[in-house]
Order: C-alpha cells, then sequence, then structure tokens
C-alpha cells in the first residue's frame, strides 16, 4: 500500500490518495481509495471516504510519489539504494586561450 501520493489532475488542485500498488506502463487509469484535500478533508464531491475511484490517466497531469515516507520494498526498489551525485571534472586551464583573454 502506497499512501499519500499527491495526485496532481488538469486543472484541479492536487489530491492525496492511497494506491495499492505503483502504476505500471501498461495502465490507462489510476486505482485509488482514500481520497482527501492536502488539508486531509474529504472533497466535496466525494460521497463516501472509503469508495475506490478509477481515474483514467489523460485526467492526470502527473503523480507524485514520496519515496522517504513509503521505503523502499512499497515502490518495488532494490535496498540499500544511494543517489549518486556526479561530480564536476576538473577542468584542465587552456593556457593560449588565457593569455589571448588577457590580451584582447
Amino acid at each position: 500500500m502506497i499512501r499519500g501520493a499527491v495526485l496532481h489532475m488538469l486543472g484541479e488542485q492536487p489530491l492525496l490518495v492511497d494506491l495499492e500498488s505503483m502504476p505500471s506502463a501498461s495502465d490507462v487509469a489510476l486505482v485509488c481509495t482514500n481520497v482527501r484535500d492536502t488539508s486531509g478533508k474529504r472533497p466535496t464531491f466525494i460521497d463516501a471516504i472509503d469508495s475506490t475511484f478509477v481515474i483514467p490517466y489523460i485526467q492526470i497531469r502527473f503523480l507524485e510519489i514520496s519515496v522517504e515516507s513509503q521505503g523502499d520494498q512499497a515502490l518495488g526498489l532494490s535496498a540499500p539504494y544511494e543517489l549518486e551525485l556526479d561530480e564536476e571534472p576538473e577542468l584542465e586551464l587552456d593556457e593560449d586561450l588565457l593569455r589571448r583573454v588577457r590580451e584582447a
């Protein structure tokens, strides 16, 4: 179960939703439960908070899933993992170029 994913729909305010599993590339709709606004309240268009919702991907702008709050296993990531930041390579100075810049 993935709790607290942020669903950004076209032309609407973001919603918090719970997902049974990670969406896959072959899906045509997002299946979610426990739909609420970002303050945690039930939106006015929902009759029963315990309903299951099927939202077509054409209505979704993007889906935001937090890795920190869900853990590696819920997202299907191998553990442990670390994000590696690319270090900038050491640049060599071109003395000829520097000489031409100083002369200009």
